[in-house]
């Protein structure tokens, strides 16, 4: 049976890879009766990391769901990928959470995953509470910790808990609402008097915690000043409430690998975030709320595929109910589909479910024609959800299947592959003739070929991706191109004379008649025209395609048997080649507009590596928290493996997208050179 909406947590697990996020995850499971016994990252038995390559690499991949039920409350949580290159799931279970918890390791900084976490929190609107893990480790550093969220934060940082022992001598947490020590570790929850040691410190921080608990409520504010002590509960919707608007940051403590401060926190999870009732939907009808009783709105946040259920849509729920049988229809496409049954995930297990409500969070299989990112309502309704924004790829190669014979089976594992990982694209350059494989970062892309292997017994060959130079012509020229050849019976025979002249950048081709006296009949011109463009595409100078040229066929003949369309079409093309030598061919190279988000500690790095690329700045703009958007133009070909230098360049904290804003003509040493290589390759086919 559903849970009512006010008895419901959607709660996603983020930070840094590493941080201890699947431990956290699997001891709040445990804790809770969830599972039996707990998993261990390194024996790849834990809930959340079920797929074999994120037991092969020890990391999560993915976002997996897993629902517990604490003190008569669902709460359903996510654990979510922290390396960089998967922050695809990042982008996507912000959409559909109702608060985050961010896992942060006991040292004195916070890592680029907590950074990127917490850019989608802010953009979502998101409450949050910050867990200090590892304090059980021996260079764990408290105090340095709490000076930078002190830094970061301010005043908003609420502590509410303190730790009892540091590094190895850790043994429980004070919990500052209850006033009492939580000892012990597992399922343990010791319940203690608080040692006289830690009295003091512990009253001090007690009453910071009421002053912002009571700040967000007049009629607390009133009791509080004259001196009346706040209850437990009080507290706990005080800070709530300031979670919810982004006025409070509550800090908890404890240890993923001991199990000490996990059953506060699950009672932490409950008092001081929020349920979805407090979590407006922005839809293309304006702002809603979320409540069962209404017409079905749903969001398709991710979709995996099962090697026996097929493909399975994890859906959040906004408003109305869902039950095995009913149909439900993709508004932005008009798909309509039939959810046969439905079921609760468990990281990869799947209970069939009765019926789904408003504030839960489903899975349905076999929806045909639904994607990850798709409204689901009631046949009829209308209305949309945002779309989903996605992070732009930043790494690609070109490839090729290992075997022959395995196009047709690569392409279908490729699209269940970006069916689960919309973050991942598969395109075909036209410029180039390569097929390229786009993602987030190499161990992004590394990942999809391992699946592809181990999943679909696919291999893939993966080549550098070669930059689309092209070609134009600098200076006017004149040539003749003659076809003629007599084999016995009727011969070919074409003859055209052209003009090539160069167009503005960016202006095409342009093909124009201006013979006269019917040397050539009209119906052979499209054969010229179409030779012409044959030549173009093997270019002339470096064997990349022309551009940005005007053909004008200005005389020739034809003779009134042997003269057919192959014949002037041959003649074209040797028109075209041999007026292209005389008219000064140019390489162009592609130039990216780069626009790279990096904190401000590391903008001369940045700029003066974008310059040794041969770019050139365009400018460079304060973007808020300490970044610095620089905007420059790059030629493409300095720009492999930019993703991965501007991570070390800037500790993983940097950000860039790029586009093609256009082609300039090469420096003359890269022409010289593409033009060797090209001589040599035509050289090897001879």
């Amino acid at each position: 049976m559903s849970h009512p909406i006010e008895k419901i947590r959607n709660v996603a697990i983020v930070g840094h890879g590493g941080s201890g996020k699947t431990m956290l995850a699997e001891h709040l499971l445990y804790t809770a009766g969830a599972a039996e016994k707990l998993g261990a990252i390194q024996d790849g038995t834990t809930q959340s990391d079920s797929d074999p390559l994120e037991k092969q690499r020890g990391i999560s991949l993915s976002a997996s769901v897993m629902p517990l039920d604490w003190n008569g409350v669902r709460i359903n949580l996510i654990d979510v990928p922290g390396y960089p290159d998967f922050i695809g799931d990042l982008a996507a279970v912000s959409r559909v959470v109702d608060a985050m918890i961010f896992v942060v390791e006991a040292k004195a900084e916070l890592d680029v995953g907590f950074d990127l976490a917490w850019h989608y929190a802010d953009r979502e609107g998101l409450p949050r509470c910050i867990f200090i893990n590892k304090l059980e480790s021996e260079h764990a550093d408290y105090p340095g910790l709490m000076e930078a969220l002190d830094q970061r934060f301010g005043a908003k940082a609420i502590t509410v808990q303190l730790p009892i022992g540091r590094g190895p001598e850790f043994s429980g947490v004070i919990d500052l609402a209850a006033m009492k020590a939580f000892m012990g570790r597992d399922r343990g929850r010791k319940i203690e008097e608080i040692p006289g040691e830690y009295t003091a410190e512990a009253a001090y921080r007690r009453e910071k915690m009421m002053d912002a608990a009571a700040e967000t409520s007049d009629e607390l504010m009133a009791r509080y000043l004259e001196g009346e002590e706040l209850s437990e509960p009080e507290i706990e919707a005080g800070l709530q409430a300031g979670a919810r608007e982004g006025k409070v940051i509550p800090i908890l403590l404890g240890s993923a690998s001991t199990g000490i401060g996990i059953a506060p926190l699950l009672d932490h999870i409950i008092g001081e975030l929020p349920s979805p009732i407090y979590h407006p939907i922005h839809t293309s009808e304006g702002l809603m709320q979320e409540t069962p009783d209404a017409p079905l709105l749903g969001f398709v946040f991710k979709t995996m595929v099962d090697p026996y259920l097929g493909q399975l849509s994890c859906i959040r729920l906004y408003r109305g109910r869902l039950k095995p049988g009913q149909r439900v229809l993709c508004p932005a496409s008009g798909q309509e589909a039939a959810a046969h049954s439905l079921f609760t995930p468990h990281g990869a297990k799947m209970e069939p479910a009765e019926d789904a409500a408003a504030g839960g969070i489903i899975v349905v299989p076999k929806l045909e024609g639904i994607h990850t990112g798709d409204t689901l309502t009631s046949p009829g309704e209308r209305t949309l959800l945002d779309p989903l924004e996605l992070p732009q790829a930043s790494c690609r190669i070109a490839f090729h299947p290992a075997d022959k014979g395995d196009e047709d089976r690569l392409h279908t594992a490729l699209a269940k592959l970006m069916e689960e990982d919309p973050s991942l694209r598969h395109t075909r350059d036209p410029r180039t003739h390569q097929d390229l494989l786009e993602g987030l970062g190499d161990v992004h892309i590394e990942s999809a070929i391992q699946r592809l292997r181990q999943r679909f017994g696919v291999k893939i060959e993966a080549e550098e991706a070669r930059v689309p130079y092209l070609e134009t012509l600098t200076a006017p020229a004149k040539a003749q191109g003659r076809h003629k050849r007599q084999s016995g019976g009727k011969g070919q025979f074409g003859d055209c004379w052209i003009e090539v002249e160069p167009l503005p950048r960016g202006a095409g081709f342009e093909f124009c008649d201006r013979t006269v006296g019917g040397c050539i009949p009209k119906g052979f011109l499209p054969a010229i025209e179409k030779g012409v463009r044959d030549a173009m595409v093997s270019g002339s100078a470096a064997g990349f395609p022309v551009v940005d040229v005007k053909v004008t066929v200005v005389d020739g003949s034809h003779h009134d048997v042997d003269s057919n369309e192959a014949a002037f079409r041959a003649a074209g093309a040797a028109a075209f080649r041999a007026a292209a030598e005389q008219a000064h061919p140019q390489v162009l190279e592609p130039i990216l507009e780069v626009k790279v988000d990096t904190p401000e500690a590391s903008m001369g790095d940045v700029m003066g590596d974008l310059t040794g690329r041969r770019g050139q700045i365009a400018s460079v703009e304060p973007h808020g928290n300490g970044v610095s958007r620089i905007i420059a133009r790059v030629p493409m070909a300095e720009m492999r493996r930019y993703a991965q230098d501007l991570r070390a360049l800037t500790h993983g904290r940097g950000q860039a997208v790029t586009e093609i804003a256009g082609y300039v003509e090469a420096p003359a040493a890269e022409a010289k050179r593409l033009a060797e290589q090209e001589a040599e390759r035509r050289a090897s086919l001879q």
